[in-house]
């Protein structure tokens, strides 16, 4: 990487008057999370699907909720606990302290679903998470009860031989039927989008209201295999940004003018570029 790139990288980050935030998978694997590329690594995390030979694509996918309930919250209760017991990496505080302490205004748009900006201490109403997020659950029979957002005791038993949850498994306030987390998962018609329906509104909103200020784009960790992501910070540099910043170590490659690639981590990033002179 040339040291012009993150000079300018830096200045960038200094001169920004506002700043959205892309947020993909890279930006969880730098706190510890497990990486889901390719089959080795998802089965990595979990041995008991190597065995069944059940990828990743195939056990997130909503059919299970009602094939094999266990198991569907075995994997999903498995990243559940996961999520709530791992602490957000370093990068996360240093954009909440551009954000409140230096007041510069900022929105997060993440893929991601494990919650890690609320519990850093983004507000709601600052981050769009278009796949939803685990933190919440909706009913599958959709009997008309809303997303709700999980209690802080739950904690989900899972047998690792397995991958099976231990009863009780999650269940709809209202009707008492099994829930299913808030998230947008393969071939999944059943999602109820409301809440990041509404989230996206909040995001619309914060674009149209930033008065010509120097937005800055910085993704960080978002991949090419789901590219929501990267498609949404490229349309808002198109038709809004001043300053692009794309950071992940193996596809950092940017085809728009005048942007900035950092084939970096995302937690090294955040720290190198917000490094005063």
């Amino acid at each position: 990487m040339k040291q012009k790139t993150l000079l300018a990288a830096k200045n960038a980050w200094q001169e920004a008057e506002a700043i959205l935030v892309g947020s993909g998978a890279g930006m969880g694997v730098d706190s510890g999370l497990p990486d889901f590329r390719g089959d080795s690594g998802f089965w990595k995390a979990y041995p008991p699907l190597k065995k069944l030979g059940v990828q990743f694509e195939e056990i997130a996918d909503p059919h299970w909720f009602k094939k094999n309930p266990a198991l569907a919250w075995g994997f999903y209760g498995h990243r559940f606990n996961l999520y709530r017991k791992t602490k957000p990496h370093e990068g996360f505080k240093i954009l909440l302290e551009k954000n409140c302490e230096e007041k510069i205004p900022m929105f997060i748009f993440t893929s991601n679903v494990d919650g890690h900006f609320q519990k850093t201490g983004f507000q709601e109403n600052q981050i769009m998470e278009c796949h939803g997020s685990l933190m919440h659950f909706q009913c599958i029979e959709e009997c008309g009860q809303p997303i709700w957002p999980i209690g802080p005791d739950l904690h989900l038993q899972i047998n690792t031989d397995n991958l099976l949850a231990k009863e009780p498994l999650p269940s709809c306030p209202q009707c008492g039927s099994l829930a299913r987390p808030n998230i947008l998962m393969f071939s999944d018609f059943a999602w109820n989008s409301t809440r990041t329906y509404a989230q996206r509104q909040r995001f619309e909103k914060w674009i149209d209201k930033l008065n010509n200020k120097k937005l800055l784009i910085i993704e960080l960790g978002a991949g090419t295999n789901i590219p929501t992501v990267r498609l949404t910070c490229e349309e808002v540099y198109q038709s809004t940004g001043n300053q692009f910043i794309r950071v992940n170590p193996r596809e950092s490659k940017c085809e728009l003018q005048n942007t900035l690639s950092l084939p970096m981590g995302a937690k090294d990033a955040i720290k190198v570029i917000s490094q005063k002179y």
